[in-house]
Parts: structure tokens; sequence; C-alpha cells
């Protein structure tokens, strides 16, 4: 028989697989299950425009078709340098790191991926916000790493728990396998909400003061940054970091561009940049080097900002049409259901009351399920280091249309109603949510 290795058998299908082929399957079925971009704001004309244009040069058509470099395109990372430095308003004399500093990978899922090989042994810890980010519970499943949580609130990680969960674990002598804190900080997969600068600051200085026995790393994870469409944007983490010691910042261009360019980066402490570019090289020898041109053409021309803002109207408007929806159909005065108000990116989390469970195998996912609409069960975003609530749901609007998203809502409706009446459903509103 074919003996597959250890990191293979603790490599478990991603849990969301069976309602993607659901999705697939049921054309009738809408899914605000899958982390999809809106397809009608894709750039197809200004990519094609980019493209053609770099093929049209001989020059540039073969610097583009050749190998690039394990790091990536020189050009690309100025201008990402340049991009991450406007985000925080800051100047080059305010930070201590470069161009140099950044990697460009195949989406910012390789990084997840390929800093896992780099910094973290069987049996270390990794700390997360509850809920938190299932595909990367995965890669940390499959790497042999032991995943502890700290629960949220309205302002994001409660650093409060995180400082004494440290603490804790400095007590019994595990702080020297603590690696890295892990938090998704900008309107969050999966609760759309935003850690607050005060945590921002906390959170670093915990990293700071517990980094005893070696480094302890924040791995920033700002896949939806620049999709804000609400309120006062907050500085990076990493903007604080200004040694540049302790905190790993990853970002993409997948949400704010295009998917189908599979791009993201890393700005990262200097010396963690050769050893992951040792692991990078025996993965790829580098990223595609085509979408690397088309991405710094892209950059360089006024035609992303334009693009980025373009989405965060169309982002802004699919929320709205989701939360009125929701309104319409579970009113305060009658429901007990609660959810967030995302100010960016693309999530919205909805918590039921306890007789309305969102399980893979409950009776609501059924209902769901016969009425033709797709959520990801809330469990599959916890990790399960102790009692894992069982009734909650994670909302997408990013790929539905407006109308499918008003079906939806009264499809979830329907299932709600079909497992317990909505006027016996009375619980108090979750922390962090408005209804």
């Amino acid at each position: 028989s074919l003996k597959l290795s250890t990191r293979s058998d603790q490599t478990g299908d991603t849990p969301i697989s069976y309602f993607m082929q659901q999705a697939v399957e049921n054309p009738n079925l809408i899914s605000l299950a899958a982390g999809l971009v809106d397809p009608g704001s894709l750039p197809a004309e200004e990519v094609r425009a980019v493209t053609n244009d770099l093929l049209g040069d001989p020059r540039t058509a073969q610097a583009a078709l050749q190998y690039g470099t394990t790091q990536g395109y020189g050009p690309l990372r100025d201008k990402i340098f340049q991009h991450v430095l406007a985000l925080d308003k800051l100047s080059p004399s305010n930070v201590a790191f470069t161009a140099d500093d950044i990697v460009v990978s195949t989406g910012s899922q390789q990084l997840l991926y390929l800093l896992g090989e780099v910094l973290l042994d069987p049996g270390d810890i990794v700390i997360t916000e509850a809920p938190s980010y299932f595909v990367y519970h995965g890669i940390l499943s499959s790497l042999g790493i032991r995943t502890l949580t700290v629960p949220m609130d309205e302002h994001g990680m409660d650093t409060d728990a995180l400082e004494a969960l440290l603490t804790r674990l400095e007590k019994s002598g595990e702080l020297p396998r603590v690696k890295l804190i892990y938090t998704v900080d900008y309107f969050q997969n999966p609760t759309g909400l935003t850690l607050s600068l005060a945590r921002r600051r906390y959170m670093l200085e915990l990293a700071r003061r517990f980094s005893k026995t070696q480094r302890l790393l924040i791995l920033e994870d700002a896949a939806y940054r620049e999709l804000r469409f609400d309120g006062d944007d907050v500085p990076s983490i990493k903007s604080l970091d200004r040694e540049n010691e302790y905190v790993i910042l990853t970002m993409t261009f997948s949400k704010p561009l295009a998917p189908g360019l599979k791009t993201g980066y890393a700005v990262m402490p200097r010396d963690l940049v050769g050893p992951l570019l040792r692991f990078k090289g025996n993965h790829d020898f580098g990223s595609s080097n085509l979408n690397q041109y088309i991405l710094d053409r892209l950059l360089g021309s006024a035609t992303y900002r334009q693009h980025v803002q373009h989405l965060r109207e169309v982002y802004r408007a699919k929320r709205d049409t989701l939360l009125t929806a929701l309104a319409e159909e579970f009113p305060t005065s009658s429901s007990a259901l609660r959810w967030t108000t995302p100010e960016g990116g693309f999530y919205v989390w909805l918590t039921c009351p306890p007789e309305i469970e969102t399980g893979p195998e409950s009776r609501f996912m059924q209902a769901c399920l016969r009425e033709g609409v797709l959520y990801v069960p809330g469990a599959f975003c916890y990790v399960k280091d102790g009692a894992v609530p069982n009734a909650e749901a994670r909302l997408c609007y990013g790929v539905a249309s407006h109308d499918e998203l008003r079906e939806a809502v009264r499809r979830l409706g329907r299932a709600a109603h079909d497992v317990s009446p909505m006027e016996k459903i009375r619980m108090p509103a979750f922390a962090g949510c408005r209804g």
C-alpha cells in the first residue's frame, strides 16, 4: 500500500470543499460561502491593455516571459514599498524596512505556508483569534502546530486575554514554543471586525515583552485592508514596528485587483528574508514573472488606485444590500439573530440563538440547502481547543448580485423559520454585533 508522509496524514480536506461542490452541482443555489470577488468588477480591459502593451514590444515581452527572481521583480517591489508607505502615510525615513525586505509570492496564501515552514517546528504554538481564518488553521495542522486561540469583541482580538494566555504559557514553561501571533486585523475573515489602534499598540508591546527566549513575531494578514468603505483608517501594526523586528505584514493583489493574477507580498524583518527565500526557491524559483510585470504597470499608473476606489463603492453597496435585507427579514423587535456591520472587506458574521445550530450536519444547514442558500458554518472558523460555538455563520457578499443577496436572505429566513419559528427566538445581542 502507498505510504504517505506524516505531514500528508496531518493534512485534511479543506472543510469548505463539500459546500463548494454543492454550489457547483446545484445551479439554483445562491452561495454566500465562498470568499470570491465581485465578477463584474474584475479589471479585464485594464489588464488587457497593459498586457498588449507589454507583449507588443519585443524587449519587454522577452523580459516578462523569461524567468524572474525568487524574491520578485525589482521595480514591482519598489512600487510595493511606496504603496505600503502611502497606506500608512509614511516616508522612507519613518521606517526601518526597504524594498529589499519585500518578497513577492504566488498569492499571500503561499507566504502563510512558507512562513510556517521557515519558523515553525512540530509542537510549536501559534496564537490566533477565535474565530479566525480557517484555511490558515489547515496550514498549521498540516505542519503539526498547536494552535491556541484568544476571543474577539467589537475591537478585534482581546489583547488582555492575549496577555493572560502568554502569562500562563510562561508560567507553565511553554513560552519558548510560542512563535507567532496571527491576526487578520482589517475587516477580519470571518467576522468583518477590525483591530483597534489601542490593541494594535498593545499587541506589539506584548510581542516585545514576551520575547524572552526568542523573538515572538506578529503575522499581520492585511488581505482586505484596501477595501475600506466606511470609518477612519487605522495604521498597520507593521507601521508601529519601527525597528522592523517583530511584525510580518502580508498583503495581496487578489482582493483589491484580481485573484487570477495570484500575486501577494510580504514586508518582513530583514533577518527573515534570506531563510524564506531559500524555502521559496525550493517551491518555485519565483512567482509568475509575467503577472509581476503586469502588476508593475498597473501599480505605476492611476489605474490601480482608480480600480480600488471603484471596488470600495461596489462592496459598500453590496454590504448595504445584505444588511438591509437582514434587518427586514429578521427585525430586532422579533428576532434574536445578530450580525456584524463591517466597515470594509467581504464578510458579515451572523450569530443565531442556541436553538438554531449552524453546523454542517445541522437541521438549519439542511433547510438552507433545500431552500437553495449556502453559508460557511461558524464552527469551521474555530480551533478545537475548547468549546466551539455552534450557532454562528459567515456570510460573504463578494460574488452574489444584489438581487441574489436579497433572495439569499429570504431563503435564510425561511430556513430559520423551519427550524425555530421567529416568535420563539429570544436572546441578547452578541458583543460587537449590531442588528
